[in-house]
């Protein structure tokens, strides 16, 4: 595996695959990784000739600068995984290289999607999602780049991203992997106490019975079982739970025939905020 931390290192590289017609496999990340970013990697090497990573840590898309600081990094362990799964290369830039002094700031329209959820409860946060994604889009230059479902909203912002600056890159969104007792799989989760490990599946297990429950029930009274459930147990504070159409994230107040829709949680746990969604 090639290790690059400059952008003309990692484009003189592409290029010459390029020419070559070899497609090219991206998958983003900010390090920590666990088993959910190593099946993003699996499968742009399975689809493509030449699969990318990168491990970032994005300090634009921290609305909390105590979140920034804590964010797990173990840049030797990541390489080591990498290795073990035959990554082709690895470009792990540093903040010099991403943001340059004296650069325009870039800007986007994400409409009604930075204003629910996420957008909503983090300021920010998509702008700096948005920038750091396109710069790694043109530096990189894949045919397909990978990211997991997990970041639903996040999934969606990048796809506008692509559409409003025409930047030729499917983006296929990946299911989300998850532990053997169900708690999705998060970097975050290296951060979370035994005690709270131990309570962290119960977030999926609500979700899972109103994912079954759903339409059975109205959706007020679905949001307020949930808000019930999670603050039950004492390790756990709800941020929100939102029900949403599945394509533009729009807050539903009542089932549609045959819209698809999607459930979305966040739980905080002391200081770390657990993220996971489900289709109900």
């Amino acid at each position: 595996m090639r290790t690059l931390k400059r952008k003309g290192e990692i484009e003189s590289l592409l290029e010459n695959y390029r020419n070559n017609e070899k497609s090219i496999g991206f998958v983003p990340t900010m390090g920590a990784l666990h088993r959910g970013h190593l099946s993003l990697i699996r499968k742009a090497k399975e689809e493509n000739d030449i699969c990318v990573c990168s491990i970032y840590v994005n300090p634009t898309q921290f609305n909390n600068p105590n979140d920034l600081e804590k964010y797990p990094r173990q840049l030797e362990e990541d390489i080591k995984l990498l290795e073990n799964i035959n990554c082709d290369i690895l470009f792990a830039p540093d903040n010099e290289e991403m943001y340059p002094e004296n650069e325009d700031e870039m800007s986007f329209n994400f409409g009604e999607l930075e204003n629910v959820m996420e957008g909503k409860y983090r300021p920010g946060h998509f702008m700096g999602v948005g920038t750091i994604v396109k710069k790694l889009l043109d530096i990189v230059k894949p045919n397909r780049a990978y990211f997991g479902k997990k970041d639903y909203q996040q999934l969606l912002i990048i796809r506008s991203v692509c559409e409003q600056y025409n930047i030729d890159t499917e983006i296929i969104g990946c299911e989300i992997i998850r532990e053997e007792d169900g708690l999705a799989m998060s970097s975050r989760n290296k951060r979370l106490s035994p005690k709270q490990r131990e309570e962290a599946p119960y977030i999926y297990s609500v979700l899972d019975y109103a994912s079954i429950m759903g339409r059975r029930m109205q959706v007020t009274d679905l949001k307020d079982w949930v808000a019930k459930k999670i603050s039950s147990n004492k390790e756990m504070e709800l941020e929100y739970f939102e029900v949403c159409d599945a394509n533009d994230l729009s807050i539903i107040k009542e089932w549609g025939y045959d819209q698809k829709v999607m459930g979305f949680i966040v739980v905080n746990m002391g200081d770390i905020r657990l993220i996971d969604n489900i289709n109900i």
